[in-house]
Order: C-alpha cells, then sequence, then structure tokens
C-alpha cells in the first residue's frame, strides 16, 4: 500500500516538474464535431500577455480523418482598435508527403503539430484571429487549434 502510494507520489511530482515554464500564451479552440468550418474565425485574446516577444507558434489537433497532406491557415492580427497590423497565409504541413506519416506527436489516431511563425508579432497586436484556407468550407479531421508563444 505505501508502495503504491510513493509510486503514485512520484509520477505526479514528475508530472508536474515536466511542464514548460518557457510558455507566455498557450491556447487551444477545440471544435465539437473534429470539423472545422470556413465559418469558424478562432480568436485569441493575447490583450493580458506582459510581451510578445518570443517565438510564436501555430498548433494543429488532427486525426488520421484529415483528407489533406497539409492545412493553409490565414493568420490575422489586430491591434486594440480592430486595426488589421498582419494578415498572412500559413501553410501548416499535417502528414509527411514523402511517407504519408503524421507530423508530430500523438496517441492513437490524433496527433498534434506545431509550425512556427517566421515573423515576429508586431508589439500592439491584442488579438490573433486563425482561419482556415482551404478549398472546402468544411474540413473534417481538424480537432482544435492552438496558438502558442514561447519565451526568447
Amino acid at each position: 500500500m505505501i508502495k503504491r502510494f510513493q509510486q503514485a507520489l512520484l509520477a505526479l511530482v514528475m508530472i508536474l516538474s515536466s511542464c514548460s515554464k518557457d510558455r507566455m500564451f498557450e491556447e487551444y479552440h477545440s471544435f465539437g464535431t473534429s470539423t472545422w468550418e470556413e465559418s469558424d474565425s478562432v480568436k485569441f485574446d493575447l490583450s493580458s500577455v506582459d510581451s510578445l516577444k518570443g517565438k510564436a507558434m501555430i498548433g494543429v489537433r488532427y486525426t488520421e480523418d484529415y483528407p489533406f497532406s497539409n492545412c493553409y491557415i490565414r493568420i490575422i492580427c489586430r491591434d486594440s482598435s480592430k486595426m488589421v497590423v498582419v494578415d498572412s497565409l500559413w501553410n501548416v504541413p499535417i502528414f509527411d508527403t514523402q511517407t504519408g506519416k503524421p507530423i508530430g506527436d500523438g496517441f492513437g489516431n490524433t496527433f498534434t503539430t506545431y509550425d512556427t511563425l517566421s515573423f515576429s508579432l508586431p508589439a500592439r497586436t491584442e488579438e490573433v484571429v486563425l482561419l482556415h484556407y482551404m478549398r472546402q468550407s468544411e474540413v473534417a479531421g481538424i480537432e482544435a487549434v492552438g496558438f502558442k508563444i514561447i519565451k526568447p
């Protein structure tokens, strides 16, 4: 009994210590039907983030049901007056084009891949909006999309 308690306590300590402290912001938006519709604009409020100086990343959580090898995502950054300061199209690879294997880490048939933005967020950015920019109005196999900023 005591041995099990010690093992459970050790596992808990390992899990808690493995949490990353380098994240300045991380948030995901889940799609209940695992379908990202064209009308689903995903908004992330960055007004409470102290500094945007860091590595910005897009995260895509997907299943093997996703029918394409990549996902085009439109990134719109707005300031406090909702003026657009960045409007960019980003190509996020989902499956390896040579082998067809999922890119990223996963368990079962669900995977998460991150793609680092090559540009810095403008200091006055208060909101980031993500929209899929695929040829279909509904894209199946996308469970969630997220936005993450890591300390420099």
